[in-house]
């Protein structure tokens, strides 16, 4: 020991402190605010302290980062002269008493609002005299605040007790080569501390969402970094005086039964017939950038999809399916909460705030819930949407599996439905599993173990001409389309085949061009949103294909009614299999440009704006000049879209903090 450089050394012991009050403290949280009557399982309490754990080392590393980078310097050291010893102790005795108090905030704020801190809690601040006298009124101010001087006290006189030690011990000397050594292993140890994970992404605050129950979360989290992770996301909330004046209109649009502005009641009740003899398993696979112009079913003559054709042609096809945004990690919040994703700078999984959602996969009782994806649950911070949402959920990620990493991205595709088939075949109870995909992005890799994968040699040239930018991309493509058609033969040949509903649908589109595109989608860039939808299980749905606009948020919406499970649905989505859906329905989708685009899309018409509503335009999907603004033409029609545009907007906003209750 005496051989590490005393700063290393006492940055280790100050650590220690810190994490032994910090364990202190989020006990104390656990032992006053845990419920008897719904205990936490010993296994998520263990989970939570020891993921809180690794939150606390991040806070005491961080607290302590200015000294190990400064600190190494001769007239810096706080080892060498009673000044800088004297500053660095007024350094971490600010910083830990700013985070006592934020740790005393946070008990409050829980025991006030029954939810752990985040940065909503500015907005008490706007009543500044209003707070201040309810807090003095409700808690010990007085002796909190002693306590607090106290234990700060204590904690600067104990640093301060070490750092004399150090400063009274031998130096030892050490080469400059010994030195860089311990100088980079040092680092290494800190950077590892900050990082938090033995894994491709670092420890983040979706990790601390790990299960459905509500209060092992504020266990596990730290208040500071948590409070940290919300700040950006403070001032996306709602209009709730707009949502109440568009209540009505956008009530009527989605079928609300019993429409309440008072309440703002969304929710439909839904008893839908049963179609299935027992309970149908469902696998709902999400092709990346999977867009509908670069598929033989929607008409491009490279003839890149056969087995997703094959499957279309034979099951219920829709050909006029969109998402509403670009982006993966928006795609799958879309795909589990029926809701479209309206952040506007990151994505709504990356929001803390809103991290709690009812999902309609929840609609199927007594089901196994399995999720597949290549790469890590950490990526978008996915994790905690699905992990807190989705109760007994069975995650299955980078770690899992036996095939090997290929890339960023994970394992690839083809080995991803052969893992996934290989745990769908043992399971005895009904099951929804959802398969995500990923390999269809750059890098382009195609595995050496492919299973017969045969690549195709195009030109760029032609490979753009019909919606490519480069044979690379081409044969991706293709190498998705070769693994579905491979999870399907394999599936065919499993017991649990004929009892399925099988789903696949493109997590977003990219933009392109192509010959066999139609004007509209050339000019108009629908092209990025508009992907296949499939709904395929041969022994028992007839094929079909429907021809009206059709959106992600209904795909829930549609498998829970389709599967025969009574549900109450609070969210955008509708059964697209309901025989008395509006068959002249819009569908809400939003372009990331400054400002955002909102857009309604039709079967036969399009209507955007931008949100400071400045530039409305009505569009005719069916014309040879499309980009054409027809506004003036058919102004009725264009002030109704634009009010139901902008009505669902605000509506979306409000949903996303009030999407039934859990």
């Amino acid at each position: 020991m005496h051989n590490i450089p005393r700063l290393f050394r006492f940055i280790l012991i100050a650590t220690g402190i810190n994490l032994l009050i910090f364990f202190v403290l989020r006990f104390g949280l656990y032992w006053y605010f845990q419920t008897p009557t719904d205990p936490i399982s010993a296994a998520e309490l263990f989970q939570a302290f020891y993921l809180g754990l690794k939150f606390d080392l991040r806070l005491s590393l961080m607290m302590t980062l200015p000294l190990f980078i400064f600190g190494g310097i001769r007239f810096l050291s706080p080892f060498e002269y009673n000044s800088t010893r004297r500053f660095w102790l007024f350094i971490q005795g600010t910083i830990f008493t700013v985070i006592l108090f934020v740790y005393f905030i946070n008990f409050a704020h829980f025991s006030y609002l029954h939810k752990p801190l985040d940065a909503s809690a500015i907005r008490f601040l706007q009543n500044f005299g209003i707070s201040m006298e309810m807090a003095w009124s409700t808690y010990p101010i007085v002796w909190l605040s002693l306590l607090i001087l106290a234990v700060t006290t204590a904690y600067v006189y104990s640093l301060n007790k070490v750092i004399k030690y150090f400063s009274d011990a031998l130096v030892p000397m050490h080469t400059r080569k010994r030195k860089i050594l311990l100088g980079v292993i040092s680092s290494l140890i800190v950077i590892f501390g900050l990082y938090g994970k033995v894994s491709y992404y670092p420890l983040r605050w979706s990790d601390a969402f790990f299960s459905t129950h509500n209060f092992a979360p504020t266990v596990s989290m730290n208040p500071i970094l948590y409070f940290l992770n919300t700040l950006k996301n403070r001032d996306i909330s709602f209009d709730l005086n707009k949502v109440e004046e568009v209540y009505p209109e956008v009530a009527a649009y989605l079928g609300v039964t019993k429409p309440n502005v008072n309440t703002l009641n969304f929710t439909r009740t839904i008893t839908p017939t049963k179609r299935f003899k027992q309970p149908p398993n469902v696998v709902m696979v999400i092709l990346e950038s999977f867009s509908a112009y670069k598929s033989g079913v929607s008409g491009n003559p490279l003839n890149p999809t056969p087995y997703i054709d094959d499957l279309a042609n034979n099951g219920i096809y829709f050909n006029n399916f969109y998402t509403p945004s670009t982006g993966t990690a928006r795609s799958v919040w879309t795909a589990v909460t029926s809701i479209p994703d309206i952040e506007a700078n990151k994505t709504s999984t990356r929001n803390p705030l809103i991290v709690n959602q009812n999902t309609l996969i929840n609609a199927f009782k007594d089901y196994e819930k399995l999720y597949f994806i290549g790469g890590s649950a950490s990526w978008g911070n996915i994790r905690g949407l699905l992990s807190a949402n989705i109760p007994g959920l069975q995650l299955y990620e980078e770690g899992s599996y036996s095939a090997p990493r290929m890339d960023v991205w994970g394992i690839s595709d083809l080995h991803l439905f052969e893992e996934a088939n290989s745990v769908l075949k043992t399971q005895s109870e009904p099951f929804f599993a959802i398969v995500q995909t990923s390999g269809n992005h750059r890098p382009y890799n195609i595995p050496e173990d492919n299973r017969g994968f045969i690549t195709k040699t195009i030109s760029n040239k032609e490979a753009k001409n019909y919606g490519f930018q480069s044979s690379d991309e081409y044969n991706a493509f293709r190498f998705l389309d070769h693994s579905v058609g491979f999870f399907m033969q394999q599936a065919k040949n499993e017991k649990y085949f004929d009892n399925t509903i099988f789903v696949f649908f493109g997590d977003h589109g990219v933009n392109g061009t192509g010959k066999h595109m139609t004007p509209a989608q050339r000019q108009l860039h629908i092209n990025a949103l508009n992907v296949p939808f499939i709904i395929y299980s041969p022994k028992t749905l007839k094929h079909k294909t429907y021809t009206f606009a059709a959106s992600e948020v209904d795909v829930l919406p549609t498998l829970a009614s389709l599967a025969g499970f009574p549900h109450s649905n609070s969210t955008l989505g509708s059964d697209l299999l309901d025989p008395n859906i509006n068959k002249n329905r819009y569908v809400f989708t939003m372009a990331h440009s400054k400002p955002l685009i909102i857009s309604l899309v039709g079967e036969n018409k399009m209507f955007s704006d931008n949100i400071l509503n400045t530039k409305p335009t009505l569009h005719d999907l069916n014309s040879q000049t499309p980009r054409k603004d027809i506004s003036k033409d058919n102004s009725k029609e264009a002030e109704r879209l634009k009010r139901l545009t902008f009505g669902i907007y605000e509506t979306i906003k409000y949903m996303r903090y009030h999407n039934g209750s859990k």
